[in-house]
């Protein structure tokens, strides 16, 4: 939806987090620091990038956060919701991503940060065993409370709105079902605690219903299905996910493209990854892998649109791994071997080995999601923001519509989202 008005970012912001584990909390301490000045937001759009736009006075290039009206670090407020009872100190401590000397330096803020009991019904996530968890008759009264959470914390914090980033594990797969196919067949599964409506998709009916905007950072279903499509048109609330688009995806979208472009064909791309972080985890149950493998599978496929060019890429094996390797802990390593051909069909190949720290990519996603999805509500868009594909693994498009995988592509269209917003302002 294009924007129809334009409010400015006063107050306080909420921002909101199912899942306050090391992404969540590498994201809160980051903020903290940077709005102390004591770190850069590196890898941020809205606090480190620049916007080309088309003024009177000719082209510039203005900062991004000046060429929209975002809301300031100095204004977010978070909270949100975990398994285990640990503040977000204790929390970033065991996670062992930023170093004591960073925590140090915003320890007393950090633990004033403290999760909320989680919704858990371990089904979906096998591998984890929560203990700070709520207890509720019916997915129904579960919902109820998640809203009783939002609205405390809201009114606690004095925060004038919210925003939310799901940043919980990954569920085991599961595909859209009857229950998901209207708002009145998913209340009634919730009323009957259908094994279908999973703990994501509880904290997403709870915060729309609240008004709420959410994007979802995991390759589940979550927000991506008719009854929570239709929900965020009747609220007026914009949604966006899936799957926080890091390392190994990230350089797919790059490559892909890059092989396109020069029309070399593809004869297989093999992936593996290993990372012993808490997700790492999750994923060594083989149906929450599954939900991961999906997630990454779709983007060559629709890079490379191999039925329009079948002597390129019409039978290329592309194969992903994922194994769980806790001496890692959340230093990811991925490693990449493409086979590719040029002129009369010779063979090449490529060898791609990615060191990299998982939540330290993830962080600047979480909060460029939360500052531009509340920009979004702001400028009354509501429903589906597919602009933020540039973000996912598995952007959500419109029915019917193809998603956009194409990095550039992706960034182009990202770009042209923001002008429109901005022109609302300028």
């Amino acid at each position: 939806m294009s924007p129809t008005r334009l409010s400015p970012p006063t107050g306080r912001l909420g921002v909101l987090m199912p899942g306050m584990g090391a992404v969540a909390t590498t994201t809160i301490a980051g903020v903290m620091l940077a709005r102390r000045g004591l770190g850069l937001p590196i890898g941020s759009l809205t606090q480190m990038a620049t916007l080309p736009l088309q003024r009177r006075d000719g082209a510039v290039e203005v900062p991004l956060k000046e060429a929209v009206p975002l809301a300031r670090l100095d204004q977010l407020v978070f909270g949100g919701w975990d398994l285990f009872p640990d503040d977000a100190l204790q929390s970033a401590t065991h996670a062992e991503v930023l170093s004591e000397k960073h925590l140090g330096l915003v320890a007393e803020e950090l633990r004033m940060v403290k999760p909320m009991p989680a919704v858990f019904y371990p089904e979906y996530v096998r591998r984890l065993h929560g203990t700070h968890v709520k207890k509720a008759p019916s997915k129904a009264d579960m919902v109820a409370q998640v809203r009783d959470d939002i609205r405390r914390f809201l009114r606690d914090e004095g925060c004038d709105r919210g925003v939310a980033v799901w940043c919980g594990s990954t569920e085991v797969y599961r595909e859209a079902s009857a229950v998901h196919q209207s708002i009145e067949r998913f209340e009634d599964g919730l009323r009957h605690g259908s094994p279908e409506i999973s703990n994501s998709q509880i904290y997403a009916w709870a915060l729309l219903q609240e008004g709420i905007p959410m994007a979802n950072g995991s390759p589940g279903l979550t927000v991506d299905f008719p009854a929570m499509y239709e929900l965020a048109r009747v609220r007026g609330v914009p949604i966006a996910g899936k799957d926080f688009k890091t390392g190994q995806t990230l350089m797919k979208t790059v490559i892909g493209p890059a092989l396109k472009a020069r029309m070399l064909g593809l004869r297989g791309w093999y992936s593996t990854n290993i990372l012993g972080n808490r997700d790492g985890e999750v994923l060594d149950d083989p149906d929450s892998f599954r939900s991961k493998e999906v997630s990454k599978l779709g983007v060559l496929e629709s890079v490379l649109a191999k039925d329009a060019h079948p002597d390129l890429y019409g039978s290329f094996a592309h194969k992903v791994r994922i194994d769980y390797y806790p001496p890692r802990g959340d230093q990811k390593e991925g490693w990449d071997n493409i086979d590719f051909f040029g002129w009369l069909n010779y063979p090449m190949q490529m060898k791609i080995n990615l060191l990299c720290r998982d939540s330290i990519l993830a962080a600047p996603i979480v909060l460029d999601l939360a500052l531009l999805l509340d920009l979004a509500g702001r400028a009354g868009m509501s429903g589906m923001q597919d602009w933020l594909g540039f973000y996912f693994k598995a952007p959500m498009s419109a029915p019917g519509t193809l998603a956009e995988h194409n990095l550039f592509v992706q960034q182009v269209r990202l770009h042209d989202a923001i002008r429109r917003i901005a022109r609302e302002e300028v």
